[in-house]
């Protein structure tokens, strides 16, 4: 049966709860797993990896052991023997450790760190306390929202034949 586990159809799960977020029973393991803020395809291949079980595997079929390891690994990467390079928080400022943050507190994390910028007046705090492009994005011609922008063609078009009159 290449490796898939045979379940009948009573034990399959429409929706499963890993680290505070439902996900989809249908869809295959890295997909769902990447549905979690702060876990990306790359990662999620990497934990179904450590937890050894096939990623061909739909979330709705797993068991309450491998849902416990997934949750396992999903809240404490580092420890599981994932590199701190695919980790979203190399060095935190408060701890000085490597971390990785998932769902609400990457969310809570992230605003607050914006927050800080803007109080130290740093460059970026300016940038993101004015709405403007933070990460040295062109801005000469787009990001123009809200604003009157282009050449009105005809409008040119008139003055020049005004200014000539001889020409056609």
């Amino acid at each position: 049966m290449n490796g898939r586990q045979i379940m009948s159809a009573k034990e399959f799960q429409h929706i499963v709860r890993i680290a505070g977020t439902d996900l989809d029973g249908t869809l295959k393991l890295n997909y769902a797993l990447s549905n979690i803020n702060g876990i990306g395809i790359q990662l999620a291949n990497v934990m179904v990896r450590k937890a050894s079980i096939s990623p061909d595997t739909r979330v709705g079929f797993l068991t309450e052991i491998d849902i416990e390891r997934l949750e396992e690994i999903v809240t404490n990467p580092a420890r599981n023997g994932i590199p701190g390079w695919m980790l979203n928080r190399a060095k935190d400022m408060d701890t000085g450790k490597d971390l990785h943050l998932i769902g609400a507190d990457l969310t809570l994390r992230i605003k607050t760190d914006i927050e800080e910028m803007k109080d130290v007046k740093s460059w970026r705090g300016y940038r993101h306390a004015y709405g403007l492009r933070v990460r040295g994005q062109h801005t000469k011609t787009t990001g123009r929202s809200g604003k009157a922008m282009g050449v009105k063609k005809k409008d040119l078009i008139r003055r020049g034949a005004a200014a000539t009159p001889g020409a056609t």
